[in-house]
């Protein structure tokens, strides 16, 4: 199952589709036509974030939004839902926790001095987020001391990810850098000038210590080494094949190709490498969304 989001025109929905029939098996549109800024989801709901308001979608039941009331919540610009918690970051640098059954905000955390670009969670109740200033801070929610990790760079934070295996943490930059700490020593292990423009998303599979997969605004789909770095793949498409459609969705298979160290980029048609916004990764599948409206399931073997 892989959940996505899309805008176009005046729809703004959530949608649930099969990776195995690529069909969409279930859509939800966001209240009031306005923008959905992130989520998160488990096997029973959808928790998006909307502005200043959480929206559950429940599989198969009712849609509810909370806080009711405006000026409650700062405008939030990321979240990350671990039941019965969900974790908001705010534009004024402050993480709201808000408990999902009581639907009342239980904590609210200051993080940065600027903007939470995106959040991060342990399963020992550890916060992580990431600032448009630079830095990732991280705090524990039983005492709420917050410590922080500086990469060497000053440019922004644009995505993280938590290996909880192997207590690392992985985030992207705006400048196309990608950094990994290990939380245990508190030490940075390692850095890697992956791409010359944003980083928009990299994951890792869960309990998985061998691969980090990255995407971003270039459109080129990278494969790290945890352990050091380095760049082991990098996957475009290589033709534009014909494509048919079903019930309104547009199905293509396509070929991908690895592309050496010295390929130039910018001489590959942007036809074939729309930036990445997101991506998820699996056992021989990674996912990936795209500014095109595009959702691409890479297979490897």
């Amino acid at each position: 199952m892989h959940v996505s989001h899309n805008s176009q025109f005046l729809f703004h929905a959530v949608r649930i589709w099969s990776v195995e029939s690529y069909k969409c098996l279930e859509e939800y549109y966001v209240p009031d036509m306005v923008q959905l800024d992130d989520f998160d989801f488990d096997e029973s709901k959808v928790v998006g974030l909307i502005g200043t308001r959480i929206c559950i979608w429940r599989r198969h039941g009712k849609r509810s939004t909370f806080p009711s009331h405006e000026g409650t919540l700062p405008k939030g610009i990321c979240m990350r839902y671990s039941d019965p918690e969900a974790f908001v970051g705010c534009e004024d640098g402050t993480a709201h926790v808000f408990d999902m059954y009581s639907r009342r905000c239980s904590r609210i955390i200051r993080m940065h001095a600027s903007s939470l670009t995106c959040v991060a969670l342990s399963e020992d109740q550890l916060i992580l987020s990431g600032s448009s200033l630079g830095g990732v801070s991280m705090t524990c929610l039983s005492d709420q001391r917050v410590a922080t990790l500086k990469p060497s760079g000053s440019a922004g934070i644009k995505t993280l990810c938590l290996n909880r295996s192997s207590h690392l943490v992985f985030a992207g930059s705006t400048a196309g850098h990608v950094y990994c700490w290990d939380l245990r020593k508190m030490k940075m292990l390692w850095e890697t000038k992956a791409s010359t423009n944003v980083i928009y998303t990299l994951q890792a599979m869960h309990n998985d210590k061998s691969t980090l997969a990255v995407g971003g605004i270039d459109g080129v789909l990278r494969l790290l080494k945890q352990d050091t770095g380095e760049i082991v793949s990098r996957c475009v498409m290589e033709t534009e094949a014909p494509a048919r459609s079903t019930r309104k969705i547009i199905n293509a298979r396509r070929c991908g190709r690895r592309i050496s160290e010295d390929t130039q980029i910018d001489s590959i048609p942007r036809t074939l490498r729309p930036p990445i916004t997101c991506l998820a990764v699996g056992m021989k599948k990674i996912v990936t969304t795209h500014n095109c409206k595009n959702i691409r399931v890479w297979k490897f073997s």
